[in-house]
């Protein structure tokens, strides 16, 4: 019987959230050219990010911060990694960009999901290539703050 733990499952359906999110912007960008052609098609790629994008991006921050502070409980320290500060600066762009983009493909215009599709690029490859971004080096002799208060010699 395999043995799954609560951190892999959820990043996991991080992963999930994030495939769905990115593919459906790839669809909906494709699908933006046919509306202005065919009058039937007139409003659809504005109701399908409304229910795919926007939702799999929410999730997905939603299980991203879950994730983080999970790994901080552990006694992780994730924010010593200079890529996450990048990712996670480029995730709330996108998270930005994906709630106005709804409206404004309801006005035919293409302006900000191509703009959080490109975050969503820059985003994950920030994420994969990790390693090129090094990490913030503590001080010889500094020790982990824990919040617990100790008496001196008096």
């Amino acid at each position: 019987m395999p043995n799954f733990n609560a951190y892999d499952l959820l990043k996991w359906l991080h992963l999930i959230c994030i495939a769905l999110g990115g593919g459906s912007v790839m669809i909906i960008l494709i699908l933006v050219g046919f509306e202005d052609s065919r009058e039937d098609l007139h409003g659809m790629t504005s109701i399908l990010w409304k229910r795919t994008a926007a939702w799999a991006f929410r999730l997905a921050v939603v299980l991203g911060i879950t994730l983080l502070v999970m790994r901080m409980r552990d006694g992780d320290h994730p924010f010593e990694a200079v890529y996450l500060h990048y990712k996670l600066a480029l995730v709330f762009l996108l998270l930005m960009c994906s709630e106005m983009s709804g409206k404004s493909l309801a006005r035919s215009r293409r302006g900000l999901p191509l703009l959080a599709f490109l975050f969503f690029l820059v985003a994950t490859f920030v994420s994969v290539n990790k390693d090129a971004f090094g990490a913030v080096k503590r001080a010889a002799g500094a020790s982990v703050i824990t919040g617990t208060v100790e008496k001196g010699p008096e």
